[in-house]
């Protein structure tokens, strides 16, 4: 969260920020509040010295045993104007602390500047879209025909948009998140972690998922506790309210969790069979680093989140998002987006994004810089490493075969057992 002295000083970038991602928050209305707010402190702090002068004329008249009964009635009354001050101070605090937490993460200066997907910039395209010589069939028809999804059975059991994986639907799924963790930890050198899926409102605050996106969150009231959108958020906060030295930075952990989404705005979007669900897996990377390396270190998440993709031979294309599809809490971002040859278009599998200071600001986590002996705040990174159900969507309809059966990655197989699926 930006502190209210760096918004006062930097009011412009703030602004340019706020209209570029398309936020509703108003500047003014926050530094109009601050001025209020700096003026009630003044007018206390000018009460609390007239009362100290006060409080000294009293001793001197009591040593001197003179009347005071005037000045500790004065006081008095000073005294009750401070506390309802106090008071009225305390409210705008409250209330400014409330509409901080609302301004979104500075852009960076590299980010294309633009309205939404549609400008959106392609930096790569890897591999060749599938060449069938028959007519694809979609994912769906595919898990039809192997029996891998049940969503009439699931929709029983939880209702739309939260799938059953079944048979080798199952196995496959698991295969594909051993085969991801494998990746990341033996070959890009990532900690392992298992987080809680449930997590306090401390946790999603500090990733920016709280306040402004509460209502895409699951709540469990009675615990007061929510359930994970991804595995950033607990992984994030594992650091949270410490300090890191800075030898050993970065520090960087793998996760897989499951994710739990309401989409509160994005109901009738993709919402055919693993397009768009409320629960899905994923294979998550977080990275804390020295703010110098920040963006070295996303380049190197960046590839390697792509390197799964590149090893089950998908075809695929990296997208640099401007500043009206960027999200709040990232100061840059790239989307990597898998081919579907039935929808003959691409879906996004990956985000990986540099959030900065602003994660670590909101939730305290700090090194000691050796320059300058001070602490300072680390940045953070995440990305998908990936989400499980847009790729298995493009496993399925890349490697199948005309008569249904689909065959398994070679990468896939030492987890998986077979060559086919049938």
């Amino acid at each position: 969260m930006h502190s209210i002295k760096f918004i006062r000083e930097n009011k412009e970038i703030i602004s340019n920020c706020i209209r570029h991602k398309k936020s509703d928050i108003n500047i003014d209305d926050i530094l109009d509040l601050d001025l209020k707010r700096r003026t009630l402190i003044q007018e206390v702090e000018n009460l609390k010295a007239e009362r100290n002068i006060i409080n000294n004329n009293i001793s001197n008249k009591k040593k001197n045993n003179e009347d005071c009964s005037d000045l500790i009635d004065s006081m008095k009354s000073i005294s009750v104007k401070i506390k309802a001050l106090d008071n009225d101070l305390t409210e705008f605090n409250i209330s400014l602390e409330d509409k901080l937490k609302y301004i979104p993460n500075i852009i960076h200066k590299s980010v294309p500047i633009g309205s939404n997907s549609n400008d959106n910039k392609v930096v790569k395209e890897w591999g060749v879209k599938p060449d069938f010589d028959f007519q694809p069939k979609s994912h769906l028809e595919l898990a039809e025909i192997l029996n891998l999804l049940d969503f009439k059975r699931s929709a029983k059991i939880s209702g739309t948009a939260f799938p059953l994986y079944v048979h080798n639907g199952a196995k496959l799924e698991r295969s594909l998140i051993n085969f991801m963790l494998d990746t990341h930890i033996d070959k890009h050198k990532y900690i392992e972690v298992f987080p809680p899926f449930l997590v306090s409102s401390n946790s999603p605050y500090t990733t920016g998922n709280l306040p402004k996106f509460k209502e895409d969150m699951y709540y469990i009231e009675n615990d007061d506790l929510y359930c994970i959108p991804t595995a950033e958020v607990p992984i994030t906060n594992f650091y949270s309210n410490e300090i890191l030295i800075e030898k050993d930075l970065p520090k960087q952990f793998v996760a897989y969790s499951a994710c739990f989404r309401r989409e509160a705005g994005s109901y009738g979007k993709d919402t055919k069979g693993l397009q768009r669900l409320h629960q899905f897996n994923k294979v998550e990377l977080v990275k804390f680093v020295r703010p110098d390396d920040s963006y070295k270190e996303l380049d190197k998440l960046l590839s390697d989140a792509e390197r799964i993709l590149q090893d089950l031979n998908l075809h695929y294309r990296v997208i640099e998002l401007c500043s009206g599809d960027l999200s709040f809490s990232a100061a840059k971002c790239y989307d990597i987006e898998v081919w579907s040859p039935f929808e003959e278009r691409y879906l996004e599998v990956s985000s990986c994004s540099n959030f900065e200071s602003f994660q670590a600001q909101r939730g305290n986590i700090k090194y000691r810089n050796s320059e300058t002996n001070k602490l300072d705040f680390v940045h953070t990174l995440n990305g998908s490493g990936l989400a499980t159900p847009r790729l298995m969507i493009a496993i399925l309809e890349s490697y199948q075969n005309k008569d249904g059966k689909v065959n398994v990655p070679d990468l896939i197989k030492p987890y998986f057992g077979k060559d086919l699926i049938v």
